[in-house]
């Protein structure tokens, strides 16, 4: 092929993009024991990327060292019923090298509300 050849190459490319947040998940995230990311890292970027919005919870597990859960999931329920929760349906899947993303949403219902009318 000489050099004054030319190619005549077609590209086909598909792009798609969407806005995210920081940090990536909203809701809780688990880390295994062994994870790369340790705990004190993890705890710092959050401190600078959304302060006050997590909170920490060390974990005793052989698998799991620590949890961070949106504290607007606790203003909704107990940390004791969500990690009741996470111990039964999530830690027994986490290996000791991973990060888990859980999405943990919450729905509040009301049985039946009775209101007395103040009289005036």
């Amino acid at each position: 092929m000489s050099p004054k050849q030319q190619h005549h190459n077609k590209y086909q490319v598909e792009l798609s993009f969407k806005e995210i947040n920081l940090p990536p998940f909203e809701d809780i995230l688990v880390v295994g024991s062994m994870s790369k990311q340790g705990r004190i890292g993890l705890s710092k970027t959050f401190d600078y990327l959304v302060p006050m919005s997590f909170d920490m919870i060390e974990i005793d597990e052989e698998d799991v060292s620590v949890v961070f859960i949106n504290r607007k999931i606790l203003k909704k329920m107990p940390l004791e019923k969500v990690m009741g929760i996470l111990r039964d349906k999530i830690f027994p899947y986490v290996s000791k090298d991973e990060i888990l993303k859980v999405d943990f949403q919450v729905t509040v219902h009301f049985e039946s509300i009775e209101i007395n009318k103040d009289v005036q």
